[in-house]
C-alpha cells in the first residue's frame, strides 16, 4: 500500500501574506513513486483515507478523502454533503513539500494550501496480548 501522511498549511496570500501554519490539513492518501495521486490505490484503501482539519493550531474536524456523486474529491466530514471541501484537480497536483494544492472550504472560498511535508504512513499494530 502506498498510502503517505501529507501536511498542508495554508500558503501566502493578499490577507495572509505570511501564510498561516495553524490553518491547514494532515490527510493520508495513496501517491505513486513521483508524488501523484493514485486513484486505483484509493480505491483499495478508502477506508483509510482521512483528513484531520487544523483551525487555530488546533483539530477542527476529521473526515475521509472521497471522491462525490458528482466525481470531484472532496474532504467529507460529519454533516454530510453540506460540509464538504472540494480539492481543485486533485490528480494533476504532486504532492512533495513546496507544492501547492487549492481547497475550496466550507465558507465557498478557494484557498492555496502548500504541501509542507510528506512521509510513508504505517498503521499501528493491534496489540496480542490483551
Amino acid at each position: 500500500m502506498t498510502l503517505k501522511t501529507i501536511s498542508l498549511e495554508l500558503a501566502r496570500s493578499p490577507d495572509k501574506p505570511e501564510g498561516d501554519s495553524g490553518h491547514g490539513y494532515v490527510l493520508r492518501a495513496p501517491l505513486d513513486e513521483n508524488g501523484y495521486f493514485s486513484r486505483p490505490e484509493w480505491v483499495k484503501a478508502r477506508n483509510f483515507c482521512t483528513v484531520k482539519r487544523l483551525a487555530g493550531g488546533g483539530e477542527a474536524e476529521a473526515g475521509l478523502l472521497i471522491l462525490n456523486k458528482s466525481g470531484n474529491w472532496v474532504f467529507s466530514y460529519a454533516k454530510g454533503d453540506e460540509d464538504d471541501e472540494t480539492l481543485f484537480r486533485l490528480d494533476d497536483h504532486r504532492f512533495v513539500p513546496g507544492e501547492y494544492v487549492s481547497v475550496i472550504e466550507h465558507d465557498g472560498v478557494g484557498r492555496t494550501f502548500r504541501v509542507t511535508s510528506v512521509s510513508a504512513w504505517h498503521p499501528t499494530p493491534i496489540p496480542t496480548h490483551l
